[in-house]
């Protein structure tokens, strides 16, 4: 039987001002990629966050980013790799506080947005983010785009990788993601984001932008908790994965 784990990108609210609703998104993932202030999120809802997450029994990650919370993480900036790894430390201790309070522990790193894509292409700061992770805690998961440098760097530092495939964004024929600069970068129709999330979790292909075939190995696949109806597509998705006859679980964390 395939096997996936199903991530959302949440805890994303900031003060008054709320993004999605993360407590409909919960009850169809297997991991949460929990905003650690940098790019969203503040300390009261990482709280609120994690506490969602034990209630549903939801693997808990940190969603690592850039510093820019005006540009909601997707802005690339010139940023030095040592600055990556402190900026990486500086928000894994963070989360790690509520979680520890929590009583549970983290599972998993996926770093957000344009550091998500700029160390899937730039190896140096790729190793950065893998280095951080495992002086933090070795035993954490790191979760990078399938094919990419950032799952390399994973691997040599000698961390677990996860390989990540999306459900909503169109792929170039490279198996890079379209930027979201570009028109049809996102999938909104909700069938074709189905199909294609299926697809890959069931024949480990999609179709690129350019109409050709793309092989995407992915062992979790991400559902975006800020797009439209996030909660109502993520039980749809969940439905149609368990349908096609995939067994939808978080990874196990190493010992």
């Amino acid at each position: 039987m395939n096997t996936i784990d199903l991530n959302a990108d949440l805890g994303e609210s900031f003060g008054a001002w709320r993004m999605g609703d993360d407590a409909s998104v919960m009850p169809w993932i297997t991991s949460a990629n929990v905003a650690c202030g940098f790019h969203a999120g503040d300390p009261s809802i990482m709280r609120a966050t994690v506490a969602l997450c034990l209630e549903h029994g939801v693997a808990i990650g940190a969603h690592t980013s850039l510093p820019d919370l005006q540009g909601f993480g997707r802005r690339e900036m010139k940023i030095l790799p040592n600055d990556v790894y402190a900026q990486t430390l500086y928000q894994l201790g963070a989360l790690h506080a509520f979680v520890r309070a929590a009583g549970t522990h983290l599972h998993h790193v996926k770093p957000h947005g344009a550091l998500y894509n700029m160390a899937a292409r730039d190896r140096a700061l790729a190793y950065a983010i893998a280095a951080a992770v495992r002086d933090f805690n070795p035993t954490l998961i790191l979760v990078g785009l399938a094919g990419s440098a950032l799952v390399d760097a994973g691997r040599a530092a000698g961390l677990r990788v996860q390989r990540e495939g999306f459900c909503d964004r169109r792929y170039h024929a490279d198996g890079s993601l379209t930027p979201r600069s570009e028109a049809g970068a996102v999938i909104e129709d909700v069938d074709a984001a189905v199909a294609q999330a299926v697809s890959i979790a069931t024949t480990k292909e999609t179709t690129a932008s350019d109409g050709s075939k793309v092989r995407i190995e992915a062992d979790s696949l991400c559902v975006h908790g800020d797009r439209a109806n996030a909660a109502a597509f993520a039980e749809r998705l969940h439905r149609a994965l368990t349908d096609a006859g995939v067994r939808i679980v978080a990874a196990a964390r190493p010992a």
